[in-house]
């Protein structure tokens, strides 16, 4: 099946320091844009994370200190990421969980005004997980029948990625052919920030989504107790999740 395109997709992956969207970095980003028209183009970036690369990435990915450190930073390549994403819709291998708030936190890092939130996200990761629980790997296997080779490469996982999307779309014609949704059934949830520490209700109240306060408003949370907003924002949250209780602090006031 084809997938009907209103306007450009963009699926991508990340390599990084680590697995903490709030406190790790980018070292490469793989990106491969989809045309309404069908036409494909591909970028991959190495960032200089500006921190040393733990040893158990690397292993993982293979890229080390030495190979970043003549290349330019995010911050440097931000509005060149920026001119890419802008105009599309956004796919990638458990980007809901992890690629899609990391990238987000770097954005907001390097002082960009740039939303991701104003766009639909497709994670093929939980489409295969609620079809055929296993990993990108057997992904491929599975729906290509391939062997996945240079795997945790940022441009390999990223191409695979989008192949397996593709068979997807053939295999399970109940999805459809709407990017809107697509991107509904491959959401765990419905986030109101990226790490999925605030959630929307049934009626779009934005609700907290951990700790003491967990399936309370926000707002209600924060008039009666406004300490709970300095706590976050003294806390090692993600700046995204901050910048959204900052929104509702304003408004509860």
């Amino acid at each position: 099946m084809e997938l009907k395109l209103k306007k450009p997709i963009v699926f991508f992956d990340l390599e990084t320091t680590g697995i903490n969207p709030a406190s790790d970095r980018i070292v490469e980003i793989s990106l491969l844009k989809v045309f309404p028209n069908g036409t494909e183009t591909t970028k991959t970036y190495r960032v200089n994370p500006q921190m040393p690369i733990p040893s158990g990435a690397t292993e993982i990915h293979g890229i080390s200190d030495e190979d970043v450190k003549d290349c330019p930073t995010f911050k440097m390549l931000a509005k060149e990421l920026v001119s890419i994403i802008e105009d599309s819709d956004v796919g990638g291998y458990n980007s809901n969980k992890f690629d899609i708030p990391l990238l987000a936190e770097e954005f907001i890092r390097a002082g960009t005004d740039f939303d991701l939130k104003k766009r639909n996200f497709i994670d093929v990761m939980v489409i295969f997980m609620k079809k055929e629980p296993r990993n990108l790997e057997a992904a491929f296997k599975f729906y290509c029948d391939k062997d996945l080779k240079d795997a945790h490469s940022a441009l390999a996982d990223t191409r695979a990625t989008y192949e397996v999307f593709k068979a997807q779309l053939d295999k399970y014609p109940d999805l459809g052919d709407s990017v809107e949704k697509i991107s509904e059934y491959s959401s765990h949830n419905r986030n109101a920030d990226f790490a999925g520490r605030l959630v929307f209700d049934d009626d779009n109240n934005i609700v907290v989504n951990f700790g003491k306060y967990k399936g309370q408003p926000l707002m209600s949370v924060l008039r009666r107790d406004p300490s709970y907003y300095d706590w976050v924002q003294k806390g090692d949250f993600p700046l995204y999740t901050k910048r959204i209780f900052t929104e509702v602090y304003i408004k509860s006031k």
